[in-house]
């Protein structure tokens, strides 16, 4: 069964950082969002505990394009890189639709727009039940999203999310239990 461990718990407050995780099912070692933070080894470091180089990563995969969750992507210069529309691998472009993707035998990813129209989270099914890693909250605490760009969109996708998951990783927070009844 796959497992998931944040590396860096985000914020976004007076300054901003993103939520990493990393991800391993099989062969398949993903990072999720490496995005802003203080400095590379706020990323790097965890990793090692973790048993793991920058060189172990096979795959990165970007919930949406804004900078506090891809800057620091080119740490990881052997993965493919994966977003809403398309796989990266050195200089090859291939076109596909993230929504449904498997990436490995408990991993695939879901089109979850609203924040941005490009959103997507990561889902990954674990011995403690599904892990969504999605930009759909900041953190526990988000009621809604004031830069979303498609609100409606974000909501009936929180919806959807709060239905199958048992734990989220927010954008910009500590991971916390789904709870249906939570602001949607």
């Amino acid at each position: 069964m796959a497992s998931v461990d944040v590396l860096f718990v985000g914020y976004a407050d007076d300054r901003v950082a993103g939520t990493v995780s990393c991800v391993r099912d099989e062969d398949l070692v993903a990072i999720v969002d490496p995005g802003m933070v203080p400095g590379r080894s706020a990323i790097l470091e965890p990793l090692k505990v973790l048993g793991l180089e920058a060189a172990d990563v096979t795959d990165v995969i970007l919930s949406h394009h804004h900078p506090d969750h891809t800057i620091n992507v080119a740490l990881f210069e052997n993965a493919r890189v994966h977003d809403t529309w398309a796989i990266y691998e050195g200089d090859v472009w291939t076109d596909r639709s993230a929504d449904g993707a498997e990436l490995s035998p408990s991993v695939r990813l879901m089109a979850t727009p609203g924040h941005t129209a490009q959103d997507i989270s990561t889902l990954v099914q674990t011995d403690d039940g599904l892990v969504a890693m999605t930009h759909l909250w900041w953190d526990a605490s988000s009621e809604t999203d004031p830069l979303a760009e498609d609100l409606e969109g974000l909501h009936a996708n929180r919806a959807k999310v709060l239905e199958i998951a048992s734990l989220i990783i927010p954008g910009h927070g500590a991971p916390f239990a789904s709870d249906p009844a939570a602001p949607r």
